[in-house]
Formats: structure tokens, C-alpha cells, sequence
């Protein structure tokens, strides 16, 4: 968005690509991470950030992204711009970033904070202020030299601040705050909104109008400086999370939801709504003038406008919320992905495209594996077998001979093969899949992987810590003592003594005699692992949850994470040498390397640190969800003091109108990271707040159950 007094810029939370090194985007593109901010200085030079230490930026209106990096894996919520060349961003732990050149290089400035921050606001190039966690409010009258906490008098959330002159301005957050300063900030006075609900943004065309937004569709309105904020009707029928002005009278909102676009041309007297190209959520408008303007949202979602939001064409392509599971290469340049909704994905330029193929099912599809450049299998739920014998352009069904949910699947040649899944379920074939032959596994859990290192030696591994080895191809399968009980994920062989396991909490697993001892190694996380792979002994990746990759360059002794720019969960890895690589992941996600992950001039990162350095509430996931979703939290060991009552935790869930739901966690909880499951089957759809505690520690999310 973009002041019409006094060229103020604020915000509020709410093509072809750069050739580069590390993990490349390829699915979807520009790239897939949640988009929370984005400013244009003009109709081309834009800058969008997000999730992850996510920054993109365009100097032709969108057609072309580039990726500059922002020195952090830090959420960023807020981007702004006083001018062509001087833009701050705002994130979690406290990040500012600066640019002076237009974005192609950020700068870390030192905020004096570590809580989150949600906004920021340019006054001019010296004066700019930033809101976030606890009444956080932030001032620089230096272009960020140095940044001055103020006073807010509360401690709830402030979500979005903005200026229409040097003197006057309002900033937003939870349960329905409202903060005003006449003096440039020097004080803030609260105002009455009239609403329990959360703001997320705020615009003040001049000192005395001003429009904010929250959830439940509300629109607030105020023509006398705040004095009073008065509601409008009807509500919109979204979750509102951006607004902007581009005169007094014409303005844009986005919120969550289909069509969640709306237009006033009457100083927001009425909100109409517009025909969007996405269901996805949106989290920041901007607009350069009267008719160009650029929206970001959920999965890297970007929207552009020419004609003032008449309508808006979708710009991210190929977004799919149900998932990739599995990959596999066959050279460098061939390689198929297959995921949710029977989806099959085939690259022969190394995923610069990803052609879609028919499969024939409509089931989701877990594991695929090719022998050699033209013979592959894949397999699914519901005991689903396709196979391809022309490398991968047809797909052609198998009978299983069971209803078992298949997991993974492993072939040593062209004809022999295995399957393994749900209920110990183990299947061979040496035909290629003509006939699928039961193997006993004796075992009932779930089987979630197979790895041979030949045709006749293979491993499986699955549910309560179980690993089953065979050396005469699965005629018999013996269990080997893992030393846990937690899910086994994923595996591979190097040879016949060398192989990794990894799994749930952060699990690793390694044997150099073929799986008669079982080693644990330390990965500095609790973060499910979902699978592994090693392209040479000592080379090896693994991909997890919330983005997690790391790697291995001595055999497993030491791993080390890298930069995925994704907090979506990871499922699978396949390298055809020890640079050329694919990940796959939820929500669509496929990243590609040619330098083994490394970023070019900064090598690698260092090792995990086990315990958090923050107290952080991560996004749930999925979102939206239907109807059980994730939580992730963080809680870091220099907390409030568990002798002093204050280490008590709580994650509690909340309607839009306050009312507590249920109660996820209420207790003492170690330092580290913690996830719970919120089963939402007995909720109606709509926005729900999930709030955690830990004494005057409090950050509050967002979330939308649709069923």
C-alpha cells in the first residue's frame, strides 16, 4: 500500500527465474513459501516477503522474480518503501532488514528484541517505526542506525501500524486494539474499537480518516481522528488480513477465502467484492497508483492488477495444496515426482517443467522407484500399483492383491521388486509386477520404507521402532533391534553394511555391518524425518518437517542444515551424484540443487542447535484444514523461571469472538520444540485463534477450518 500524504509508505501484516545456487524453487514458481508483505515503488520494481526468510523481487510488474538473499531463515511479515531505493523489512525474533538500493541486498539491523515484529511504517528516510508481540513498538529517526522502544501500555499483539503525516498515526493487534499518536509516537493513547476480535490492518488516509480490518470480516471505520471507530455493514465474507488506499476514496481489501478481494470507490462507505483467481488465503495489497497493484498470500500466491482491481490474474503457477511424496531419477535431466490425487510429474530438462501424466487413480501416491531409464514403479493407497515401461509417459495398473495402503517401494532390476505399507503388509514381484506375491513380515505395523542393496539383501523399517532385514529376498524377514520405539520413516543402503534409517523426533540411525547394531546419532532436532538418501557413502541428505534438510559429507558422523526456503513439511530426496538433486514436499512443493544444497560463497551452515533460541509459535499446518491440524511451538531455555510459577505452559484455541475452545497443553513443558494436533471435527468452518503461554510470554496465530 501506499500513502497518499506526505508519500508516507507502511504496511501492515496481514515468470522466469534467477539462476542460483543452494535449493532452487521448480514447484510452484516463483516459489511456494507464504507470501506476509509486499510493496511497489512503482508499476514494475516490487519486493514481496515471507515465511522463512523469503525475498522476491520484480523489476518488470511480475513477469520475472528474482531472489536476494536476506541473511535470515527468520519469518518476515511487513515490507515497506519510502522510495525507490530505501525499503526495511520486518519478521520474527526481531529482524530488520534494510536496503538502499531497491532490494537487492539486506542489510541486518540491531532492533534491541527478539519479539516478534508485524509492521512497519516509513515516516520519511530517517523516521520509520515497527509493531509486533507483547505492545512492541519500535522507532528509528536515524534510517535505522539505531531503533527506540515506546511506550504501547499493553501487551497484547499489535499486528499493523500507519502514518498519514509525521505527527499522526495508528497502530492495530489483538482483541480489537487500537493505539493513536499525535506526537510521531512519542505517546500512544488507546482508542475503543468496539471489538474483541483481532485487527490486522489499518490505513489512515489523513489525521482524522482512517479504515481498520479484522477478523470476521469487520471493517472499522473512524472520520474524527479515532474518537469514534464505527462498524460498517455488512460484513465482508472473509477473514480480512491487508487493506490499502490509493486516494481517499478508493481503497482494496484481501483477507482469507474464496474471493476474498474487495473494492470501496467511496472511502469505504461500501466494500465490493471481487472475482479472485485463487481459494487461496491473501495477506498483503499493494498498489503502486490508481490501476497497478500486487497481492501475496498462502503458497506464494502473487495476483496482479492493471485496472485498479476490476480484476486480478493469477501470476504463481502450478500451485497444488495436496502434495508430492516421492521422486525419482533416472539421469541428471529425467526424473518423476507422484503425490496426492494419483498425481505423476515427469521432467526430461532436469525440472525446468514438470509434465503432468495420466495415472488412471485418483489415490495418493507415496513411493516411486525405476530400475533403470524406462522401468518404473509407483504405488499408493488402497494397495494402488502403476507401473511404466516407457520411462515414465505411461502408466499402466497392476493388481495388488491388497487393500493395504503401500508406502514405499524398492526395485534392484527391471523385474524384481518390493512394496511394503500399512498392517505389515510386504509384497514381491519378479516379473515386473505381473504378479505381486505376499512376503511374511511377521509384524501388524505400519511399514513406511524398503531399501535393497542388492536383489537379494534388503531392509524395511516402520511404526514403534521397527527394522526387518532379509538376505534372501524376502523370502524371510528377521527384525533387528533399532533401540527406540519411535516411527522409522525412511531408509537406505549404500552397500551391504553402510545404511541410515531416520524418523520421528528427530531420529537418525546408522549401521556399517548390514544392520546387525543400529547406532543413534545426535541431529540437534525433534523434527520428524520422512526420508533419506545418500548418493555416495559419504554423501547423504535428509528432509523433514518444517523445511528441515540437512547433509552429511563424512559418512553421517556430522549433518548440517541447509536453507530449504520453505517451512512446508519435506518427504522425499533422490540424487543421481553428490550435487544433482530433487526434494519433493506438501503443499506442492518440488526444490532442485545442482551444488549439493550448498550456496555458492557460503558453504556450509553450522549444526543444529537443540534447543530453540526463541519462544515462537509457528503457523499450524496444514491451514487451511479439514479437520485435524499441527502446531508447532518453541520454547527457549532462558524462559521465565520454572521456580517462579511462570514456566507454566498453556496453548489454548479460540473463536472469533474470544470464547476459549479447548486447552492443548496446561502444564510445565521442557525447553525445545513441541507439536500438538487440534482434531476440529465437532467445529463449524471459520477463523479460530490458537494462543500460547508461558508467563508474560504470549504469541496468538490465525488459522481457517473449511469443511
Amino acid at each position: 500500500m501506499r500513502s497518499i500524504v506526505c508519500a508516507l509508505a507502511c504496511v501492515g501484516t496481514a515468470g522466469s527465474l534467477l539462476a542460483q545456487s543452494g535449493w532452487v524453487w521448480q514447484n510452484p514458481l516463483p516459489q511456494g513459501s507464504d507470501l506476509q508483505g509486499v510493496w511497489f515503488t512503482d508499476a514494475n520494481n516490487g519486493t514481496a516477503v515471507g515465511v522463512g526468510g523469503t525475498i522476491i523481487r520484480t523489476t518488470d510488474g511480475g513477469t520475472n522474480w528474482t531472489f536476494p538473499s536476506s541473511g535470515t531463515a527468520a519469518s518476515l511479515h511487513a515490507v515497506t518503501f519510502v522510495d525507490a531505493n530505501n525499503g526495511t523489512a520486518v519478521g520474527d525474533s526481531g529482524v530488520i532488514l534494510r536496503t538502499t538500493n531497491g532490494g537487492v541486498a539486506w542489510t541486518l539491523q540491531t532492533s534491541g528484541t527478539s519479539q516478534q515484529l508485524f509492521g512497519v511504517c516509513f515516516l520519511d528516510a530517517a523516521n520509520r517505526t515497527a509493531v509486533g508481540t507483547n505492545g512492541t513498538i519500535l522507532r528509528t529517526t536515524n534510517g535505522g542506525v539505531s531503533w527506540s522502544p515506546q511506550t504501547s501500555g499493553g501487551l497484547n499483539r499489535l499486528t499493523a501500524v500507519h502514518f498519514s503525516d509525521a505527527s499522526s498515526g495508528v497502530a492495530v493487534g489483538d482483541l480489537g486494539t487500537i493505539l493513536r499518536t499525535t506526537n510521531g509516537g512519542a505517546n500512544w493513547n488507546p482508542q475503543t474499537s468496539g471489538t474483541f476480535n483481532t485487527l490486522h490492518g489499518v490505513f489512515c488516509v489523513d489525521a482524522i480518516n482512517a479504515t481498520a480490518i479484522a477478523d470476521g470480516g469487520l471493517v472499522f471505520r473512524t472520520t474524527n481522528g479515532g474518537a469514534n471507530w464505527t462498524s460498517q455493514t455488512p460484513t465482508l465474507a472473509a477473514g480480512l488480513e491487508g487493506v490499502t488506499f490509493t486516494d481517499a476514496s478508493t481503497g482494496t481489501i484481501v483477507g482469507s477465502g474464496a474471493n476474498a478481494i474487495f473494492r470501496t470507490t467511496n472511502g469505504g462507505t461500501t466494500w465490493n467484492p471481487q472475482t479472485s483467481p485463487t481459494n487461496y488465503s491473501l495477506h498483503s495489497v499493494s498498489f503502486s497508483g490508481a490501476n497497478n497493484g500486487m497481492a501475496v498470500g498462502q503458497l506464494g500466491t502473487l495476483l496482479k492488477t492493471t485496472n485498479g482491481g476490476t480484476t486480478w490474474s493469477l501470476l504463481t503457477t502450478d500451485q497444488d495444496a495436496s502434495g508430492y511424496f516421492g521422486v525419482a531419477l533416472t539421469d541428471p535431466a529425467t526424473g518423476i515426482v507422484v503425490g496426492g490425487g494419483g498425481t505423476i510429474l515427469r521432467t526430461t530438462n532436469g525440472g525446468t517443467a514438470w509434465i503432468p501424466q495420466t495415472s488412471g487413480t485418483s489415490e495418493i501416491l507415496y513411493a516411486v522407484s525405476f530400475a533403470d531409464g524406462s522401468s518404473g514403479t509407483a504405488v499408493g493407497a488402497n494397495g494402488t500399483i502403476r507401473r511404466s515401461v516407457n520411462g515414465g509417459t505411461v502408466w499402466t495398473p497392476q493388481t495388488s492383491g491388497t487393500t493395504s495402503t503401500l508406502y514405499g517401494v524398492a526395485f534392484t532390476s527391471p523385474g524384481t521388486g518390493t512394496a511394503v505399507g500399512s498392517s505389515g503388509t510386504i509384497l514381491r514381484t519378479v516379473n515386473g509386477g505381473g504378479t505381486w506375491s505376499p512376503q511374511s513380515s511377521g509384524t501388524t505395523v505400519q511399514l513406511r520404507d524398503v531399501a535393497f542393496a542388492d536383489s537379494n539383501n534388503g531392509t524395511a523399517v516402520g511404526s514403534s521402532g521397527t527394522i526387518l532385514h532379509t538376505t534372501d529376498g524376502g523370502a524371510t524377514w528377521n527384525p533387528q533391534t533399532s533401540g527406540v520405539t519411535t516411527a522409522l520413516l525412511g531408509v537406505t543402503f549404500v552397500d551391504l553394511n553402510n545404511g541410515t534409517v531416520v524418523g520421528a523426533s528427530g531420529r537418525i540411525l546408522r549401521t556399517t555391518n548390514g544392520g546387525t547394531t543400529w547406532t543413534s546419532l545426535t541431529s540437534g532436532t525433534t523434527r520428524a524425518f520422512n526420508g533419506v538418501f545418500f548418493p555416495t557413502p559419504g554423501t547423504g541428505v535428509i528432509v523433514g518437517d518444517l523445511g528441515t534438510i540437512l547433509r552429511t559429507t563424512n559418512g553421517g558422523t556430522v549433518w548440517t542444515p541447509q536453507n530449504s526456503k520453505t517451512t512446508f513439511n519435506l518427504t522425499s530426496a533422490f540424487f543421481t551424484d553428490p550435487s544433482t538433486g530433487t526434494i519433493t514436499g506438501a503443499a506442492g512443493n518440488i526444490l532442485r540443487t545442482t551444488t549439493g544444497g550448498v550456496v555458492t560463497g557460503e558453504g556450509e551452515a553450522e549444526p543444529f542447535n537443540i534447543i530453540p533460541a526463541e519462544f515462537a509459535l509457528d503457523q499450524n499446518y496444514p491451514n487451511p484444514f479439514n479437520p485435524v491440524t499441527r502446531i508447532r511451538f518453541h520454547l527457549r531455555a532462558d524462559g521465565p523461571a520454572e521456580e517462579s510459577g511462570t514456566g507454566w505452559v498453556t496453548l489454548r484455541v479460540y473463536d472469533l469472538l474470544g470464547r476459549e475452545l479447548t486447552t492443548l497443553v496446561n502444564g510445565r513443558l521442557s525447553p525445545g520444540e513441541h507439536e500438538v494436533e487440534w482434531n476440529a471435527q465437532s467445529s463449524p468452518s471459520g477463523a479460530y485463534f490458537y494462543r500460547l503461554r508461558r508467563g508474560d510470554e504470549v504469541e496468538t496465530r490465525r488459522m481457517i477450518l473449511l469443511k
